[in-house]
Formats: structure tokens, C-alpha cells, sequence
């Protein structure tokens, strides 16, 4: 029996008071659906967290979000990462269940299970503990951006062309990953700002083609710590958002030399040094 499809849409009635006069029509909403992730080792499974996410590109977000949180650290290790298939489930939770598998012999996460949390679609640390848990893990530096920042400044104009979601409901985020040659690679929506840049990096992930060294993260919200980390860990050159930043975002950028530039709209950015204390 196939799997229910999930859309990332759906359709809404709607009621709209006027002043002398009431309207019945319909709407078009984004979805909003609960994605349970789990990790396998061997013949353990376990889960890691629960987020609320826009369906679609599902497989992608888990890769993304395990290698985000440290779950996965060699690229090779991920052996098969695959929709629910426990015939316990009805059809519609098996579609909302992921199951990454790593390899037996990979690298163990440098935090235990017991992170396990319940994520929401605004989701912000998602359980790291503090600012130096990518030094923990021995994350590097990222390599110097080679574009400009006026070329920077405008990429956040190729979002416009990908949002088709958006278009249609106005409720979802968008991320996108550029080149280093400045081509618009990659770009997902979802409800979630982090889970869009998981769905992208995930895609790198499963792609074998990390680290991004060179490329450039853009992303339709404000820039938050979870994005710029998500974005270190992957090799990510620049953060590029449309909104703004915050302080935690601002100082782990510069702990790792990345480029930040946030406010970015009609081909003007504002680029964020280190912070004054």
C-alpha cells in the first residue's frame, strides 16, 4: 500500500468581515506536519527528536539535521537514509517517521542520545548546549568568501524565482545555496528557517559534497545562531539573510571567519564584525 501523499499546501475557508459586509472564499496555507528522526547503528535504533516541518525533501532534512547536530561526521558513514517502513505505524505516521542509518564503525557523536528533544518549526538551538560545542567537536574555520559584498548583498534576488510555496500561502521560509562560481544551486522551503537550511545542506550531505568551501547560505528570515552553526559545521563561506541577525549569530560568525551579511534587500547588506562586549 503506497504512502498518503503529503503536500506542502493545502486549502483553507476563509471569512472576511468588511464593514458592512461579510466574504466567504478559500485560502491557500502552508502545512505544517510533525517529522519524528531517527538514527540506526547497527541493530539499534534510536530516536533523536521530533521537529514540525513542511512535508517534502524529508530525507534530505534528517541528513542535514544529523550532521548539523554532530550525529554524523564522515559523509561515507551514512549508508541508507529511508521513509518509516514498521508496518505497526498506520501509512500517514510511517510517512512522518525517517530513519538514518550510519555505519557500525563511524565516529560516535561527541553528545549521547540524551539530547533527545522536541523541536518546533521555530526551533533555535535545538539542543546544543553552548557556543563551544562546535570547538568541542573540532570544527575549522571556514575558508574566505570570494565574492564581493555587493555581489553578496544582491543574492538574496534569486530567492524570488524559487519560493513557489510562498507564493501560493506567504508562510514559509526559503534557503538556498550558491557556488562558488555564483550560480543558484539548491533551494527549499519550509515552515521552519532551520529546516530549510537542513533540506539544503542535507542534499549536499547525501550528495557527498560538502565541505562547502566557497559557497554562500541565503536564507528569507532573520539570521540566528542555529543557522550560522548549521552553516559552519557544513563549510559554508557566507551567511547571506533578508532579515536580522542576532548577537549569538554575530559572535560565533566571526569565532570562525565566516562572512555575515544580513538586512540584504534591493541589492544593499549590512556586513557584521565582531562585537564590541
Amino acid at each position: 500500500m503506497p504512502l498518503p501523499e503529503q503536500v506542502p499546501s493545502s486549502i483553507a475557508r476563509v471569512r472576511t468581515q468588511k464593514t458592512d459586509s461579510v466574504d466567504f472564499s478559500t485560502d491557500s496555507v502552508v502545512v505544517e506536519e510533525p517529522l519524528e528522526i531517527r538514527l540506526k547503528r547497527g541493530s539499534v535504533e534510536e530516536q533523536l527528536g521530533i521537529t514540525m516541518r513542511t512535508p517534502g525533501s524529508d530525507l534530505e532534512l534528517a541528513a542535514g539535521f544529523i550532521w548539523g547536530e554532530g550525529f554524523l561526521v564522515q559523509q561515507d558513514d551514512l549508508l541508507e537514509i529511508k521513509v518509516c517502513a514498521d508496518r505497526a505505524l498506520t501509512p500517514r505516521q510511517r510517512a512522518n517517521v525517517v530513519i538514518a542509518e550510519v555505519s557500525e564503525s563511524s565516529s560516535l557523536p561527541s553528545r549521547s542520545l540524551e539530547r533527545r528533544f522536541t523541536m518546533t518549526s521555530a526551533c533555535g538551538v535545538c539542543g546544543s548546549t553552548n557556543i563551544d560545542d562546535l570547538h568541542k567537536r573540532g570544527i575549522n574555520n571556514v575558508t574566505q568568501v570570494g565574492f564581493s559584498t555587493k555581489d553578496l548583498a544582491g543574492m538574496t534576488e534569486f530567492l524570488d524565482s524559487g519560493q513557489n510555496i510562498f507564493e501560493k500561502t506567504g508562510g514559509l521560509h526559503a534557503a538556498l545555496l550558491v557556488d562558488p562560481a555564483g550560480k543558484p544551486r539548491i533551494i527549499r522551503e519550509d515552515v521552519g528557517r532551520h529546516n530549510a537550511v537542513d533540506k539544503v545542506i542535507g542534499s549536499m550531505v547525501m550528495g557527498r559534497d560538502l565541505p562547502l568551501s566557497g559557497w554562500v547560505l541565503v536564507v528569507s528570515s532573520r539570521v540566528g545562531y542555529e543557522i550560522v552553526q548549521k552553516a559552519i559545521v557544513a563549510g559554508v563561506s557566507a551567511v547571506v539573510g533578508v532579515s536580522a541577525p542576532t548577537s549569538l549569530a554575530i559572535d560565533l560568525a566571526s569565532q570562525f571567519n565566516m562572512s555575515l551579511l544580513a538586512f540584504a534587500r534591493n541589492g544593499k547588506a549590512k556586513v557584521y564584525l565582531p562585537l564590541l562586549g
